[in-house]
């Protein structure tokens, strides 16, 4: 157990990185207590990893900056480097395990990304119509 961990998460374009330390429980994402943070499924998203650890969430405090991405990018991100946050701070082979079994990009950020836009389109896949009359 170290005095305090830095730790990244990615989603998308979403990058957030978390500070752990000693502490009383407190939560907060870009100094937004948790408790506060909204929308709600976001709030339940980033709550995820904290609610499998149990108790010991209650003795840590995490501080997240995220920047980039859309809301629940953010949110993603900001879960995952929270479960690895824990992890790290904890030394916990079980905790990894379990995180792991419950979704397993709680440890492992996302690769995917937007599909880049082509000629002759709106976006990635979409054409402009040809007519043959």
């Amino acid at each position: 157990m170290s005095d305090i961990i830095n730790t990244t998460g990615k989603r998308k374009s979403a990058i957030a990185r978390a500070v752990i330390r000693k502490g009383s429980g407190n939560v907060r994402i870009n100094s937004i207590p948790l408790n506060i943070y909204s929308p709600e499924m976001a709030r339940l998203k980033i709550m995820e990893p904290l609610v499998l650890a149990g108790e010991r969430a209650a003795t840590v405090d995490i501080d997240v900056n995220v920047q980039g991405g859309g809301v629940m990018g953010q949110a993603e991100a900001s879960r995952t480097a929270i479960a690895k946050a824990l992890v790290q701070f904890f030394g916990d082979e079980e905790l990894a395990k379990m995180f792991k079994q419950y979704d397993r990009a709680l440890l492992i950020s996302d690769p995917r990304r937007k599909l880049p836009k082509k000629p002759l389109g709106r976006g990635a896949r979409k054409k402009r119509q040809k007519s043959y009359r």
